[in-house]
This record gives C-alpha cells, structure tokens and sequence, in this order.
C-alpha cells in the first residue's frame, strides 16, 4: 500500500505535466517518499480547517515542483480535485508554481528558489516566539513544527544561505529541511557549479546534519525525521540522496528536471514501477490510506488540540483572550494617542517613526521586527529585548547585515499568523530586498517594510546609497502601497495604514534630514493618497506636486511664488498607491487636468509622468557630499524651484 500511494503521487504528476506540455516531473519522482512519508507519519494538518493555528506547516521551496504538492494535497483531501490537476498550469487551481491564497494548503508562494526555505525560518522563528509568549506547563498550545523540502538550486541562492545562517545562530530547533539531493540541476551536473560540503557547511552555521543514503528507503527517511524532531535547539537538515525522475529511461539527467517526459515514456515508466492504471486513475484504496493516514489524524491532532485550549481558557483566561486577540489580526491605531509624538516642530521622519513604532509595540504585544544592523539609523526596532536562543519572548530581531533574508522571513513570520511583522533598512538596500517585497504583493499579506534615508540627502556617502529609481521601481509594483510621508503627521499615518492593513504589503520610505512638520497633514489626507496641504490664495495659475521632505520644499516655493503674483496649490502625494483607488471626481479635484503642475522629487522622474508632464527630478546618480551641498548641486532649493515653475512649466 505505501508503494502504491507513493507512485499515485508520482503518476498524478507526470500525468498532469504531459497534459500541461510544462513542468518539472524529475522531483515529482524522485523526492515522492520523502514526501509521502511526512504527510503520512508526521505533518499535522487539518484539511477541513487548513489555517488552523497549530498545523504543521509544510513548505515546498522548491516550487518548481509544484504537482508533487498538488498531488500530495489532493490526495489527501484538500480542496483539489483532479480535474484541478488535468488543468495544471492553465488559468485556475494549479499554477505553474505554488501560489498562497489561491490554491488551498499552499503555505507560501514559493516559486523563486530560496524564497521558500527563508519564509519557512521566519514561521520557525514566528511559532518559537509565540509558544515562549502562551505556552504554560501542561499547556503547549504553540506546538508545531515547519518542515521544508528544497533542492540543490535553494541552497545556491544567497538568500536560502542568509537565513540559513539565521536559523542556526537562533537555533530553531522545530524547523526541519528534507534536502532533495539528487545532484543534478537545469544546466547538468551541480558539481559544475557546486562542490560544498553539506554537512559541514550546516554543522559549521549551527545546523543538526542528517543523511539518508536511498531516498527510497523509507524505514530510514522515517527515522531521520523522528531524530530531528528531537532536536530542539537546532534546525535540522537531513540530506536525502535521491535519483531525479527515477524510473524512467531519463533518470539521473538533466533532461528529466524541467520539461514532460512524453507519453511514450511515461508507459515506460508504468511498466517499472507496476502501475497498471490509466492517467489520472487513483484506486480507492489509495484514497481511502491518504484519508486515514493525512486526513483524519490530522482532524484527531486538531480536535485534541481544542480541547487542550478549552483547558487553557478555563485556567488562563487573560492569556487566552491575549492569544484570540493575536491571531485576529485587527488593529486599531488611536491618533489622539501619539499626538505628543507627532506636535514636534522639525524631526527626521525616520525619527518620528522611531517613536510612533515604539509606542504601537507598548501596546501591540504582537508587533515584532527589527533591521539589518541598522537599528540607530532606520529606528525600525522590536520591543522588549533582543531575540535570542536564551529570550524568546524578546521582539527585536537582530537581522545582521541579510537584507534579503529579512524580507524573506518577515514574509514568513506575517504567513504564520498571530503576529505583525516588520523590517527596517536604508532604502537603497531595498534592491536586495525586492525579491520577496515583490512576493508579499503577490501573495497579498501585510508585511511592513521600513526604509530611511530617503534621497540624495543622504550626502556624504554618495551615489551608492543615494536611492534614485528605487521610488519609481517599487511604485510600479502592483498591489504595493509605498508611502513616503512628508514630516510627522503623515508619518504616524502611514504606521496606522501599514498596522492596520490586513492584505496589502507596506513599504514606509523616510528622511535622514530634519522636516519641518506642516499644520495641514493629516491622516485623512493621507488615506486618500494625495490631497492639498497648501491652497492657492487666488486664482489657481498652477500646482506643485510632491512627496516626502520636497512636499516642505514645496510649500517654500508656493511663497515665493505668491511674491510674484503666480497663486499656486501644494499637493502631498505620499501614495500613488492609494491616489489610484480614488474616485475620478476626487482626483479631478486635487489635480484638475487643465492645471499647469511641477512635480518635485528628488528622485526619478518616471512614476510622475502619469499626473504631469512636468517634473523637477533626479535621473542622475546621486554625490558625494555633505548634505546641504548635495541639495544645492542638483537645485533643490526655493529659488530654483520656483524659477523652474515660472519658465518651464507657466
């Protein structure tokens, strides 16, 4: 019967592969034992209730492998059917990679390699923090484990190497990684590129090695998963060798990892492994061993589970309110009480979101985060200590210099679910985030991305950490609220808007240099993504357009401006993103179309030219130099704005 149930997965995936023409049936094949054995013995899932707080989660990092994930959560009831496997990779169910929230008992989209592996540290980190916050002696009711099965190509990527290392430093005892060596990859053979050693390399960054010699034996692959449970104080990797598309004539090569085998090879392949069954034909003995096996040890584990925490109401009834409040995900951010925070006259924005973060952790137990050893610069930093191995309940995340792990893992602290993560770095450095930025947008989960020095007023570090197109670059992201607030007001703002989000990722962009703080700003006009901040005293001749510190800038100019007899509006647009959601009416309003406007950033130029022909930007790199003098070579100051305006644009 296992056999048998092992090669169901393997035909389903070859079979939807060769329907599609696409795909990659060489893991299907070769990583299904593996695969089988820990959904049938050891993953805790509960299919009629796939987001069940205390499920085991289980992370296919190597999506290309998407129908052995398919194939296993059909077969053991989720919400798959076969016709969703004989469309795989058409519009539907079943695409090409793993995608979150629109295939059920997908955990992550996890198609990019390494993305996965580095989600599923930050639900390790995610589910060790909340079992030291709820869990009391006889009361586990943070308990599970993150499993993951990668390939050689997710051990490549530098971000899989950042976590990784993370990992083992915070020693993550319940994450277990299945590594799918079968030492072969698109090009050919992995030694061609690769020749580390594993178990070195994984004991050297505070990893337990394990190996399987035969991915095929499942008593030791069974074995090996039970010793890594064991280990509480180190992340597992168990190394089983395993051939790619085994069983057919291709097996071994390259040509099996990323194209369909064929028909005629696939009758092959029956005829080897003794499946007289036609495509996508399932006995029911098969379903009825997967429904034991998956299903309904998975509805026992979950009901046991609710009667662990009816206990647990019973006996701690403050904490199990704290822990309903957690895995709600409602927030509600009171602006009365961070208006001493935001009444300062002229702060740094980067600043003032130091403060409003620390206030919002005071009172949301479930806010965690912290920078890539940029703590005293972004001010992006957790409350109550720093994680560690020996404090668990700390909320600051040491990240190190890892910027795209961070992206990675907060992406996987927000997928766990019972709390509100974030990450904080210098906005340049969101290149090497932009990866898993871009991931959070697909997958529509609220992680808040926080990045100070903004601009050329970085200054004296130069060109290097000058951002220019990175504006332009992350508002072209669809599904991405990028907010660049322009003093304090609109910075307590965009916390409550990434706070209070529930499926939009939050990237909060902020100053280095001080920033007057304007009268006018204000949530209200914030929400709606651009709105006038300074009214014209006349006849309206035209509007100055911007974002950030050159919305100050802005307003200096609108004054000079008036000196000359030229009335003009200011427009703070801290988000093209929430601008676009607009009504038409609203954003004739604030822009009318027959309106001579500037737009003023100190930054690319290109995401401007949807409102205004006009813009006062940067499409150069930046220079090096102190701050004032970086702002006067590239002219932004009130004079030359307003010279601009009246010979360029009036």
């Amino acid at each position: 019967m296992e056999q048998k149930a092992i090669n169901a997965i393997r035909f389903l995936g070859v079979d939807a592969i060769n329907v599609a023409n696409s795909g990659h049936p060489g893991i299907v094949l070769g990583s299904a034992p593996m695969a089988y054995k820990l959904f049938t013995e050891h993953l805790n899932v509960d299919i009629k209730d796939s987001k069940w707080i205390n499920r085991d989660r289980f992370i296919l990092s190597a999506g290309h492998g998407s129908m052995l994930l398919y194939a296993l959560n059909h077969l053991s009831g989720f919400k798959i059917s076969i016709e969703d496997l004989k469309r795989f990779r058409q519009i539907g169910n079943t695409p090409g990679h793993p995608e979150y929230g629109h295939t059920d008992g997908v955990e992550t989209t996890s198609g990019p390699l390494g993305q996965g592996i580095s989600n599923a540290v930050g639900m390790a980190l995610a589910e060790t923090h909340l079992a030291a916050r709820f869990n009391k002696e006889g009361f586990n009711i943070v308990n599970h484990y993150t499993y993951v099965i990668c390939g050689d190509g997710d051990l490549q990527e530098g971000v899989a190497l950042e976590s990784i290392s993370l990992a083992g430093h915070l020693g993550l005892g319940k994450l277990i990684v299945l590594f799918d060596s079968n030492d072969i990859q698109l090009d050919g053979k992995v030694s061609m590129a690769y020749s580390e050693n594993h178990k070195n390399k994984f004991e050297a960054m505070g990893w337990q090695y394990l190996h399987v010699a035969d991915g095929n034996d499942l008593s030791s692959i069974n074995k090996a998963i039970l010793k890594a449970k064991k280990e509480l104080n180190k992340p597992t990797l168990i190394e089983v060798k395993t051939v790619i598309g085994y069983g057919t004539s291709l097996a071994g090569t390259s040509k099996v990892h990323g194209a369909a085998i064929g028909f005629a090879e696939a009758d092959v392949l029956r005829k080897n492994l003794n499946w007289e069954y036609k495509p996508f034909e399932v006995p029911s003995e098969v379903y009825d061993h997967y429904r034991k096996k998956v299903a309904l040890r998975g509805q026992r584990a979950h009901k046991k589970w609710n009667e662990l925490v009816n206990d647990y109401k019973v006996q701690f009834p403050k904490e199990h309110a704290l822990f309903n409040e957690f895995l709600s995900n409602k927030y509600n951010v009171d602006l009365k009480e961070f208006a001493a925070d935001v009444s300062i006259s002229k702060e740094a924005t980067r600043n003032i979101s130091g403060k409003v973060l620390n206030k919002l952790s005071e009172k949301h137990l479930n806010l965690i985060g912290g920078s890539a050893d940029l703590t005293a610069s972004t001010k992006a930093k957790g409350a109550d200590g720093h994680f560690s191995k020996e404090n668990r309940l700390a909320r600051n995340i040491n990240f190190g210099v890892r910027e795209h792990a961070m992206g990675a893992i907060v992406n996987g602290i927000t997928l766990h679910g019972g709390l509100k993560a974030f990450g904080g770095a210098f906005f340049v450095f969101s290149d090497y985030m932009k990866p898993a930025i871009r991931l959070a947008a697909i997958m529509q989960i609220p992680s808040i991305f926080v990045f100070s020095h903004d601009t050329i007023a970085v200054g004296e570090d130069g060109p290097t950490h000058q951002p220019i197109e990175q504006l332009a670059g992350l508002r072209a992201v669809p599904h991405l609220n990028v907010i660049r607030p322009a003093d304090a007001n609109e910075t307590l703002a965009a916390w409550k808007i990434a706070v209070e989000s529930t499926n939009t990722p939050t990237l909060i962009i902020l100053t280095r240099q001080n920033v007057d703080n304007l009268k006018t700003t204000s949530y209200e006009g914030v929400i709606k993504g651009a709105y006038v901040v300074s009214k014209e005293e006349g006849k309206l001749d035209g509007i100055l357009l911007a974002s950030g510190s050159e919305v100050g800038l802005a307003v200096e100019a609108q004054h000079l401006l008036k000196e000359q007899g030229k009335y003009v509006r200011v427009v703070s647009m801290p988000s093209h993103y929430l601008f676009e959601k607009q009504t038409l009416k609203y954003k004739k309003e604030i822009l009318p179309r027959s309106v001579r406007t500037l737009a003023i950033e100190m930054g690319s130029s290109l995401s401007w030219y949807k409102y205004t022909q006009h813009v006062y930007g940067i499409d150069t790199f930046g220079v090096s130099a102190p701050l004032e003098q970086a702002l006067e070579h590239f002219n932004f100051n009130k004079e030359k704005v307003a010279e601009y305006f009246l010979k360029k644009v009036l």
